[in-house]
Protein backbone atom coordinates (compact mmCIF):
# COMPACT_ATOMS: atom_id res chain seq x y z
CA UNK A 1 0.00 0.00 0.00
CA UNK A 2 1.41 3.12 -1.42
CA UNK A 3 1.79 5.80 1.68
CA UNK A 4 0.59 9.40 0.87
CA UNK A 5 2.27 12.56 1.01
CA UNK A 6 1.59 15.03 3.87
CA UNK A 7 2.24 18.53 3.67
CA UNK A 8 2.01 21.38 6.00
CA UNK A 9 0.49 24.29 5.11
CA UNK A 10 0.34 27.33 7.77
CA UNK A 11 -2.31 30.07 6.56
CA UNK A 12 -2.41 33.44 8.25
CA UNK A 13 -5.40 35.28 8.31
CA UNK A 14 -5.50 38.67 8.45
CA UNK A 15 -8.65 41.65 8.14
CA UNK A 16 -9.71 44.59 10.66
CA UNK A 17 -10.79 43.79 14.13
CA UNK A 18 -14.52 42.35 14.10
CA UNK A 19 -14.74 41.54 10.57
CA UNK A 20 -15.58 38.15 10.87
CA UNK A 21 -11.86 36.25 10.85
CA UNK A 22 -12.95 33.64 13.82
CA UNK A 23 -16.20 32.82 12.02
CA UNK A 24 -15.01 32.15 8.63
CA UNK A 25 -12.15 29.98 10.19
CA UNK A 26 -15.05 27.84 12.19
CA UNK A 27 -17.11 28.16 8.56
CA UNK A 28 -14.24 26.03 7.39
CA UNK A 29 -13.46 23.59 9.69
CA UNK A 30 -16.23 22.97 12.06
CA UNK A 31 -19.20 24.07 9.21
CA UNK A 32 -20.92 26.41 12.32
CA UNK A 33 -21.62 29.80 12.31
CA UNK A 34 -22.36 31.86 15.62
CA UNK A 35 -23.78 35.56 15.82
CA UNK A 36 -21.86 35.76 19.00
CA UNK A 37 -19.01 38.29 18.97
CA UNK A 38 -15.75 37.33 20.89
CA UNK A 39 -12.62 38.82 20.19
CA UNK A 40 -9.39 37.35 19.54
CA UNK A 41 -6.55 38.16 21.95
CA UNK A 42 -3.20 37.89 20.09
CA UNK A 43 -3.87 34.57 17.57
CA UNK A 44 -5.15 31.28 17.76
CA UNK A 45 -5.26 28.28 15.22
CA UNK A 46 -7.20 25.90 14.32
CA UNK A 47 -6.12 22.83 11.91
CA UNK A 48 -7.93 20.55 8.65
CA UNK A 49 -6.83 17.79 6.81
CA UNK A 50 -8.15 18.14 3.13
CA UNK A 51 -7.27 15.56 0.41
CA UNK A 52 -5.88 16.52 -2.91
CA UNK A 53 -5.15 14.65 -5.44
CA UNK A 54 -3.15 11.84 -3.90
CA UNK A 55 -1.57 14.35 -0.75
CA UNK A 56 -3.04 14.81 2.50
CA UNK A 57 -2.72 18.70 3.15
CA UNK A 58 -2.83 19.64 7.11
CA UNK A 59 -3.98 23.74 7.10
CA UNK A 60 -2.56 25.50 9.74
CA UNK A 61 -4.88 28.46 9.72
CA UNK A 62 -4.10 31.36 11.56
CA UNK A 63 -6.27 33.90 13.68
CA UNK A 64 -4.77 36.78 14.03
CA UNK A 65 -6.08 40.56 15.28
CA UNK A 66 -3.46 41.82 12.85
CA UNK A 67 -5.35 45.01 10.84
CA UNK A 68 -4.71 45.11 7.18
CA UNK A 69 -7.01 47.20 4.96
CA UNK A 70 -8.87 45.07 1.78
CA UNK A 71 -6.51 47.58 -0.66
CA UNK A 72 -3.20 46.50 1.22
CA UNK A 73 -4.11 42.85 0.89
CA UNK A 74 -5.03 42.93 -2.78
CA UNK A 75 -1.61 45.07 -3.54
CA UNK A 76 0.19 42.46 -1.02
CA UNK A 77 -1.90 39.58 -3.13
CA UNK A 78 -0.65 41.33 -6.78
CA UNK A 79 2.98 41.43 -5.26
CA UNK A 80 2.95 37.84 -4.82
CA UNK A 81 2.85 36.85 -8.34
CA UNK A 82 -0.94 37.55 -8.79
CA UNK A 83 -2.07 34.95 -5.69
CA UNK A 84 -5.92 35.12 -5.29
CA UNK A 85 -7.62 37.76 -3.32
CA UNK A 86 -11.11 36.55 -2.11
CA UNK A 87 -13.66 38.23 -0.13
CA UNK A 88 -15.31 35.54 2.06
CA UNK A 89 -18.71 35.45 4.03
CA UNK A 90 -18.51 33.05 7.07
CA UNK A 91 -22.28 34.12 7.78
CA UNK A 92 -23.42 32.88 4.13
CA UNK A 93 -20.58 30.21 3.73
CA UNK A 94 -19.45 32.02 0.68
CA UNK A 95 -16.00 31.66 -1.42
CA UNK A 96 -15.10 29.47 2.42
CA UNK A 97 -14.06 26.65 0.90
CA UNK A 98 -13.06 27.66 -2.23
CA UNK A 99 -10.45 30.27 -0.72
CA UNK A 100 -8.86 27.55 1.27
CA UNK A 101 -9.13 24.54 -1.40
CA UNK A 102 -7.44 27.20 -4.05
CA UNK A 103 -4.31 28.44 -1.50
CA UNK A 104 -3.54 24.32 -0.74
CA UNK A 105 -3.66 23.75 -4.53
CA UNK A 106 -1.64 26.37 -5.36
CA UNK A 107 0.62 25.01 -2.44
CA UNK A 108 1.00 22.22 -4.05
CA UNK A 109 0.95 23.03 -7.86
CA UNK A 110 4.06 24.83 -6.63
CA UNK A 111 5.83 22.00 -4.87
CA UNK A 112 6.89 24.30 -2.13
CA UNK A 113 5.71 24.61 1.52
CA UNK A 114 6.17 28.08 2.81
CA UNK A 115 5.19 30.32 5.98
CA UNK A 116 4.52 34.00 5.78
CA UNK A 117 6.44 36.37 7.60
CA UNK A 118 4.16 39.38 8.71
CA UNK A 119 6.68 41.71 9.69
CA UNK A 120 8.59 41.15 6.68
CA UNK A 121 5.73 41.11 3.79
CA UNK A 122 3.12 43.60 5.15
CA UNK A 123 3.88 47.06 5.84
CA UNK A 124 0.96 49.06 7.04
CA UNK A 125 1.21 52.42 4.97
CA UNK A 126 -0.09 55.95 6.32
CA UNK A 127 -3.67 55.00 5.99
CA UNK A 128 -3.50 52.07 8.22
CA UNK A 129 -1.65 53.82 10.63
CA UNK A 130 -4.65 56.91 10.67
CA UNK A 131 -6.89 53.33 10.88
CA UNK A 132 -5.41 52.41 13.88
CA UNK A 133 -4.85 55.28 15.75
CA UNK A 134 -8.67 56.52 15.06
CA UNK A 135 -9.93 53.00 16.31
CA UNK A 136 -7.71 52.65 19.82
CA UNK A 137 -7.18 56.47 20.49
CA UNK A 138 -3.75 55.43 20.95
CA UNK A 139 -0.57 58.78 19.27
CA UNK A 140 2.38 58.63 17.72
Amino acid sequence: MATRKKVLLKVVMLGNVAVGKTCLLNQFVDKKFSNQYKATIGADFLTKEVLLDDRIVTLQIWDTERVVSSKTAQRWCQSQNDMPYFETSAKEGRNVEQAFETIARLTQKQEIEFELDLANNITLGEEERRERRGNCGCRK
